[in-house]
């Protein structure tokens, strides 16, 4: 089990990456132009001939899109007073005459008056010229918080949280404004491991749009994070692997390519480790659409848990198979395989089920289930070739919008 810490400054936040990966409900992926962001760096910083040059390039290009998120709320002033615990020597002095001493001790009281105070925040970019803003879901998810966006300039505007994605760490903030630069999403299906990765963000809330460079080390990892404080985690499938630094604070900033595009939205560090962990941005880019076509974050479901078959799993269980995912129970009781009246129930999927293939595509540890479902409206019908009872069959599953 791998312990870690969601990046977001605003929470502390725990992440462990699973040896397996159990999906509650699966998601859908999309695209977006940046006109107001020159194309062609080379007017801003020379033309790009090695790599620290395409690299500096880059962050250029993005710099000017990337924000902080800053919350605030009321919070009780508190009032000082002192408590008299009086003379240790009952007013004699042990030398003679009256004692000098008269102890008090300062202690603090709610005055019942409140003061808006900054208390955390973490980072985010803006993905239109009108003023969309991309950040995690937990950096904003405080009841009766106020959030602030603040760009590189140093410009503050207050923001509304437009939505949250009810599957992943994704928010969407709206400012009010124009001719905002911004930046664009590259195609996630594309990165490869091994190229370069850049992560600009605003670490320990104080180091604002730092940079800090690395490569992509995997893709389609499992990690289940959580708030160390509240007691809470959340699942998170198919998310980018990278040694670029990410820190606390970092929460929501992008994880770019060499060309200045998004390829991820940085979500989690291992704590202690040189791992940080992305979402890919097929995912989020899908969710920003969704909030200009429906208003809301709308995602297909599919309603199954499963840990991935590897050949580990197979030789301690006895499978047929290497390959594939199993559909399981989830660590308690409520957590259940299928859920039930979900598109996967009433398709038949049932508990040990293996499926092997999902539109065609063999599910291995590179091609997750869930990133299949990504690229699926609600309404699609998802195509599954299931091992069953020791028989392969193919189920035809339509699938619906996540309850809310």
């Amino acid at each position: 089990m791998l312990a870690g810490i969601i990046s977001g400054g605003a929470t502390a936040l725990v992440v462990t990456a699973l040896a397996f990966n159990f999906a509650p409900s699966l998601i859908k992926g999309g695209a977006v132009n940046n006109s107001s962001v020159p194309k062609d760096t080379s007017t801003q910083v020379g033309t790009p001939v090695t790599q620290d040059d395409m690299v500096v390039a880059a962050v250029a290009k993005a710099t000017p899109a990337v924000v902080s998120v800053i919350i605030s709320k009321d919070v009780p002033v508190l009032e000082q007073y002192y408590q008299n615990l009086g003379d240790p020597f009952g007013g004699s002095s042990p030398f003679g005459g009256s004692s000098p001493f008269n102890i008090q001790i300062p202690q603090y009281k709610d005055s019942g008056k409140t003061q808006k105070q900054d208390i955390g925040g973490g980072s985010g970019f803006l993905v239109s010229s009108d003023g969309y803003v991309v950040t995690n879901k937990h950096v904003v998810d405080l009841a009766g918080a106020d959030f602030t966006v603040i760009t590189n300039e140093g410009k503050k505007y207050p923001a509304k949280v437009v939505a949250k994605d009810p599957l992943n760490d994704v928010a969407i903030l709206k400012i009010e404004g124009s001719n905002f630069p911004y930046l664009t999403f590259e195609n996630s299906d594309n990165i490869k491991v091994g190229q370069t990765a850049i992560a600009i963000g605003n670490p320990l809330l104080q180091f604002n749009n730092s940079v800090s460079v690395g490569v992509v080390s995997g893709l389609a990892r499992s990690v289940v994070a959580g708030n160390q404080l509240a007691g809470q985690s959340e699942q998170l499938q198919g998310v980018i692997q990278t040694d670029a630094a990410i820190n606390p604070g970092n929460s929501g900033g992008p994880l770019l390519n060499i060309k200045g595009e998004v390829v991820g939205v940085n979500v989690a560090v291992a704590n202690g480790q040189s791992i940080g962990f992305s979402l890919p941005a097929n995912l989020v880019k899908n969710a920003f659409d969704s909030v200009k076509i429906n208003g809301k974050i709308v995602r297909a479901y599919l309603g199954v848990r499963y840990v991935q078959v590897t050949p580990a799993l197979k030789d301690a269980n006895k499978l047929s198979v290497d390959y594939g995912v199993l559909v399981s129970k989830g660590q308690t009781p409520e957590e259940l395989a299928v859920m039930p009246g979900s598109p996967a129930d009433k398709a038949g999927l049932a508990e040990n089920d293996i499926i092997l293939e999902a539109d065609g595509k063999k599910l291995t540890e590179d091609v997750s289930l869930s990133g299949i479902v990504a690229g699926k409206s609600v309404g699609d019908t998802l195509t599954l070739k299931v091992l069953h009872k020791g028989a392969e069959e193919t189920l035809q599953v339509k699938l619906v919008e996540i309850p809310q």
